[in-house]
């Protein structure tokens, strides 16, 4: 009996721990930064907001807020898997690396925003 109890805790820890590991390496790291990663669309940010394409939407546009992505999912290679979105009331305007070194960042597209449909989140009430 106490055999077949240990043998049961240690397929449910393996099998625990397979699940953890694979969780990690096949999903997490495709979308969660590591710190250098971090660092890079941090920087990103920065460039973004310098940009022409950003100085024009800044203009025009009433900007509710900035975000960073990583997605090493898309078939993308460094750095084209770093993505900074700019949320704006009519729309989102999605920015990248405009060449490998990163030199400089442009806008590549645009997309649907929440703020054509909810308020802004803060203040907080």
């Amino acid at each position: 009996m106490k055999k077949k109890v240990v043998k049961i805790l240690l397929v449910m820890s393996v099998g625990m721990n397979a699940y953890w590991l694979v969780k990690h390496y096949a999903f997490d790291r495709m979308y969660d930064p590591d710190e250098k990663e971090q660092i890079i669309l941090n920087e990103m940010i920065q460039r973004t907001i310098e940009s022409k394409d950003y100085q024009e939407i800044a203009k025009t546009k009433d900007i509710k807020s900035i975000e960073s992505s990583m997605d090493k999912n898309k078939g993308g290679r460094y750095p084209y898997y770093f993505n900074v979105s700019v949320r704006t009331t009519e729309g989102t305007y999605l920015f990248g690396c405009s060449d490998e070194q990163c030199t400089d960042i442009e806008k590549y597209g645009e997309a649907y925003s929440i703020y054509q449909d909810e308020k802004p989140r803060l203040p907080l009430e």
